[in-house]
């Protein structure tokens, strides 16, 4: 073992003889686990770092289906057709929103939305 280890144990059996770990949430209930099986192992890690910060395969078809629509509407010229894009498109905003806050990630996309359009206004006038 070397010096790392046997300190980080002293300080690991010190706190324990303290009590520290006496009141953390979810003492004595069983671990939620993910169920990764359908994951290579190799690919795991990369895996679980990707869901963390926000690009699984949902999110990521999500984002693409959003931008796909945008492109869509920007070359759109009959008002109905835009208009029920722009439902599909909220929709879908939703829904994304939706997934990143069960997760506990806080989403500004309204506001970065009404930024873009603010900001794609002045540039056309």
């Amino acid at each position: 073992m070397d010096l790392f280890h046997i300190v980080s144990e002293d300080r690991i059996k010190k706190a324990y003889q303290d009590g520290e770990f006496e009141n953390l949430p979810g003492l004595g209930k069983p671990l939620q686990l993910e169920d990764l099986s359908g994951i290579p192992e190799e690919l795991r890690m990369a895996y679980k770092l990707l869901k963390n910060a926000g690009y699984t395969q949902e999110e990521g078809q999500l984002r693409q289906e959003m931008m796909t629509i945008e492109d869509l509407m920007k070359k759109c010229d009959d008002s109905n057709e835009k208009e029920s894009l722009q439902k599909k498109l909220n929709e879908k905003l939703l829904w994304f929103n939706q997934l990143m806050s069960k997760r506990g990630v806080k989403t500004n996309s309204a506001i970065f939305k009404n930024y873009e359009h603010k900001v794609q206004k002045k540039i056309r006038y």
